[in-house]
């Protein structure tokens, strides 16, 4: 399994331009998650020191709202959550729930440290790739945010996590 697990890391953005030893030395520390729809990854508000990387099923990203879920978006394999949390140290801002089975990787913050102190330089380039994905988000985000303001009646089709 690790092999595939390596090539889909090397496949997605938030990975770019890691070698094989840096994608390694980021499983080696990382967990394995499987679970079946509407189990939680985590809750919004949270503490957070890991991202995933979904294998396998989809997800709905939801924040709560006068205790009624909103769902943001819809993420599925190849794709990665809960990366705020490594940037930013904040709580988690939003609940991921599985809509279906899932299998999914927990890149928890100690993988991140390791490459830190193994090579400055991959560290880099991660927490860059990570930024530009939060960065694509927010700029969906305020694409949304604009469109509700042009016309509050419509409905907002392009979604903040997908």
């Amino acid at each position: 399994m690790r092999k595939e697990q390596t090539d889909l890391l090397r496949r997605m953005p938030a990975f770019g331009g890691l070698q094989n030893e840096s994608i390694e030395l980021i499983l080696f520390h990382s967990r394995e998650w499987v679970l079946e729809a509407n189990d939680y990854f985590f809750r919004e508000g949270e503490p957070g020191d890991s991202l995933f990387v979904i294998e396998i099923g989809t997800v709905l990203i939801q924040r709560s709202w006068k205790g009624t879920p909103i769902v943001l978006g819809r993420l599925a394999g190849g794709d990665c959550f809960g990366e705020m949390s490594l940037i930013d140290f904040q709580k988690r801002s939003a609940s991921v729930i599985a809509e279906s089975s899932c299998q999914a990787i927990e890149v928890p913050s100690k993988s991140l440290r390791s490459l830190f102190q193994h090579d400055l330089e991959q560290y880099a380039m991660i927490m860059m790739n990570l930024g530009r994905e939060v960065s694509r988000r927010l700029r969906a985000a305020d694409e949304c945010l604009f469109q509700l303001q042009q016309d509050p009646t419509m409905a907002i089709e392009s979604r903040v996590a997908t």
